[in-house]
């Protein structure tokens, strides 16, 4: 069937079945595949016959995720890694040389940051730092050894937006190549291929596994720049596990409903922050008073399952909050079933001085939720009874 619509693509991509005749797919937890003869071998090494040689190379679990991921993004071609960060990495090495500059929004994920900063420097690529939300800014950082524009798109953690289309426009017109990690929207709220993304990245722990069991990522986009990622991980051995692979590929089954959910519970939550006396104010892209709710609107489908805010008080108040939380879960990590509370301040942003930090808008008292799937009713219980404590 062609034209098939997401919901469709994401339960039906399946690789081929085996002689078994299984429903759902099997788990092929093996390193290495046989051949039928010494020549199918040597056509398989050469490329010239397609076919598995080795689990680090291909499987059919990591191939069906990657395919379908693919598929979901309107993108030509993907590859599966070892995890987020994986992706992040290898999409920048896999293309960058010394001499290169990276153009990258400012408020990005820390270890994305640290990354720019501190390792590509090494290498003899230089970058600049941009406000994501400043297309002024994006023009005028682009140099004549820019080879790549690296974008997360609603931001880690202060949510706000790129213009993807303005972006993707520029980097035509400069061919650059253009990378949009594309984690907190996922695919069925914003494909940034069809705003002319070379590259779009994912942290498949995140809301595309939406349970928090396994580590995985991804990287998806047109053949050409989707090779060099490929040739990287086959070399260097950033691919992800066949057992991953199987968790996660069929974690996009219900992605669309888990997503729905998501995106109703935190503009719930988003709406009853912004009517509390001990919130300064709320950030969340699908609410009306959101600064680029405009933009957000245009470029995705909902909201979104992440919810900022700022507490009175600062980072005292800031702990004290979590500190009084008996349901949402302090951890590392975000996109699970269970709601989340993060103090970006002291946690996933803290290798960034007190001046970097408040550059990209993270303040002693901002709070990242992770609005999981719970009741909405238990969820906003929960926060309301933490604010309600530190008020005094």
């Amino acid at each position: 069937m062609k034209n098939q619509q997401f919901e469709t693509l994401a339960i039906r991509t399946q690789c081929p079945r085996s002689d078994q005749k299984e429903h759902s797919v099997p788990l092929f937890l093996t390193s290495s595949f046989v051949f039928d003869s010494a020549e199918e071998g040597a056509g398989i090494f050469k490329g010239e016959l397609e076919g598995n040689l080795y689990s680090r190379f291909s499987n059919p679990n990591t191939d069906e995720f990657a395919q379908k991921l693919s598929l979901l993004e309107g993108c030509e071609a993907g590859v599966a890694t070892a995890s987020g960060m994986a992706a992040v990495y290898i999409s920048f090495v896999a293309h960058l040389q010394q001499g290169d500059h990276v153009v990258a929004s400012s408020a990005i994920f820390g270890n994305s940051r640290y990354i720019i900063s501190q390792i590509l420097p090494k290498m003899g690529v230089t970058h600049t730092f941009v406000e994501v939300d400043d297309n002024t800014a994006w023009a005028a950082a682009i140099q004549k050894n820019t080879k790549l524009v690296y974008v997360e798109s609603p931001s880690n953690p202060t949510l706000k937006t790129a213009d993807l289309a303005f972006i993707g426009a520029l980097c035509k017109m400069h061919d650059v190549l253009y990378l949009v990690d594309n984690c907190f929207a996922s695919p069925y709220l914003q494909q940034p291929a069809k705003f002319g993304a070379d590259l779009v990245i994912h942290s498949a722990t995140k809301f595309i596994d939406g349970q928090g069991r396994v580590l995985g990522g991804a990287i998806v986009g047109t053949k050409e720049a989707v090779e060099p990622c490929y040739a990287f991980i086959r070399r260097t051995g950033a691919s992800l596990s066949p057992f991953n692979a199987w968790v996660l590929s069929k974690s996009l089954e219900t992605l669309h409903v888990r997503m729905d959910r998501h995106c109703s519970n935190a503009l719930a939550l988003a709406e009853f922050l912004s009517t509390h006396p001990s919130i300064e104010k709320v950030i969340y892209p699908g609410l009306e008073s959101y600064p680029q709710y405009a933009i957000s609107s245009k470029q995705m489908k909902l909201g979104g399952g992440l919810v900022g805010c700022e507490i009175k008080g600062g980072t005292a108040k800031g702990s004290a909050f979590l500190n009084a939380l008996n349901m949402l879960s302090l951890t590392a990590n975000l996109g699970d079933s269970r709601s989340i509370a993060t103090h970006p301040a002291s946690t996933t942003h803290s290798k960034l001085s007190s001046e970097e930090q408040l550059a990209v808008d993270i303040t002693p008292g901002f709070i990242r939720f992770s609005v999981g799937l719970e009741h909405i009713d238990d969820i906003i219980q929960d926060v309301d009874q933490a604010l309600n404590l530190i008020k005094a």
